[in-house]
């Protein structure tokens, strides 16, 4: 992994980003902590046309975004116009919002329509990924829900990115999702997990937490994987000093 592949997933900035001004000025301050890349997510209303213009001015490109499930699902030829706009290739169903994961049923919907949306975005030389979170290591019957959803869909149309803090939540393990996504993974999520002193998980700075993330990447590179997004869900303070506390970890520990 160089450094050049490090993304920063703005979902993490969400609420420095309300409105086209503060995009602006966040995004500025992000090029400044030495990312040149964003996973679009988060942000308040603003015309692809003029995020372009702000992230080609700031030298960042979108190398990914989160799309709403439902527009992925219902929708597919407007995200690849979206996609098109800004000049990016790579999307993500974000989360299973609204599905029943009680009922095999309402999953094997999902699993046709995650497919069939990405032979749509495959068809324009993008790619469509999954996001899981912890619910997806649930089974059904007997079946870890997340292995279901990549095993039922075409490797071409639907791709993975796995979010490590979630893989390990649902007690997953990181590097062996890695491997079993092997040139099926265009971007993993870094998020570092711990447990606080009320011994409960919590979200924290990469390299504050348990993970081994040298494993993590190795086993990634060995995936193919394009794109490392850092992303944290809550941060103690300004996410900013979060995200750059992550960017110094990984530059000074992880990139080759």
């Amino acid at each position: 992994m160089n450094i050049n592949q490090v993304a920063v997933q703005l979902y993490t900035c969400r609420d420095l980003l309300k409105t086209p001004a503060d995009i602006a000025a966040t995004l500025e301050k992000i090029r400044a902590i030495g990312y040149t890349a964003v996973q679009v997510s988060g942000m308040g209303p603003i015309a692809e046309e003029e995020l372009v213009k702000i992230l080609d001015g700031e030298g960042l490109v979108c190398c990914a975004t989160h799309e709403p499930g439902d527009k992925i699902i219902n929708e597919p030829q407007k995200i690849v116009e979206r996609l098109q706009k800004l000049k990016c290739k790579i999307t993500a169903y974000p989360y299973p919002g609204g599905i029943d994961f009680n009922s095999e049923e309402k999953i094997n919907e999902l699993i046709k329509g995650l497919d069939a949306a990405g032979k749509v975005l495959a068809k324009a030389g993008q790619i469509l990924c999954y996001h899981n979170h912890n619910i997806e290591f649930r089974k059904i019957n007997g079946k870890i829900i997340l292995d279901k959803i990549y095993e039922e869909t075409n490797k071409k149309y639907l791709q993975g990115e796995p979010d490590t803090f979630w893989v390990q939540s649902g007690g997953g393990n990181v590097v062996d999702y890695c491997k079993k996504l092997k040139k099926r993974l265009p971007i993993l999520h870094l998020k570092d997990y711990r447990i606080n002193d009320k011994n409960q998980p919590e979200f924290c700075e990469i390299g504050a937490g348990n993970l081994d993330f040298k494993k993590i990447i190795a086993a990634a590179e060995s995936a193919g994987c394009q794109w490392y997004a850092v992303e944290q869900d809550s941060c103690p303070g300004d996410p900013l000093d979060s995200i750059t506390q992550s960017f110094q970890y990984i530059q000074e520990n992880l990139v080759s």
